[in-house]
């Protein structure tokens, strides 16, 4: 089963995604967002809430390589970190930002998620928000918009998360 949960920030889907797997002996969590940095209290303060919650016997892979997923049961949070880090590694926030290599990376996470068995996959729902002032976070939007079709059309199912209540689409 390969399910997309989707949602704006703070509405429940990271826990709604959890929750999916709770039940499994052994699940992988990939955190494919940035790594923190000592610096960044609020940051490291989400993982910490993000990780308190979780499963003391799940396994957790801080990486955005999410072209090599393991043997599921798998859950990746959060598509939108994975795209910024992306994003920063091919230095893609300036020009046209819809380079080759960012189009490779996203094709390879879809073709990723398509292999897979038995995966859960987190992402920000941003097609419902205002338009970015700024071009980088246009960019991000239009870019996380597509890959968000594109993750979803392999899926079979998709739940948008609401004010932490569940709509399966």
């Amino acid at each position: 089963m390969r399910i997309l949960v989707t949602g704006g920030v703070r509405s429940g889907k990271s826990a709604h995604a959890e929750r999916l797997l709770a039940d499994r002996a052994v699940v992988t969590y990939v955190a494919a967002g940035p790594v923190p940095t000592p610096d960044d209290a609020e940051w490291q303060a989400r993982i910490a809430a993000h990780r308190a919650r979780r499963p003391a016997h799940w396994v957790t892979v801080e990486s955005t390589d999410l072209t090599v997923l393991p043997a599921g049961p798998v859950l990746v949070d959060c598509l939108g970190t994975w795209l910024a880090t992306r994003l920063d590694e091919l230095d893609a926030w300036t020009g046209t930002g819809w380079t080759d290599a960012v189009e490779d990376a996203l094709s390879a996470a879809v073709d990723a998620v398509r292999d897979a068995d038995d995966i859960v996959l987190v992402t920000n729902e941003v097609g419902l928000g205002v338009v970015p002032e700024h071009a980088s976070g246009r960019l991000f939007r239009d870019l996380l918009g597509t890959l968000n079709q594109r993750i979803a059309a392999v899926c079979d199912e998709v739940h948008l998360v609401v004010a932490g209540r569940v709509l399966v689409l």
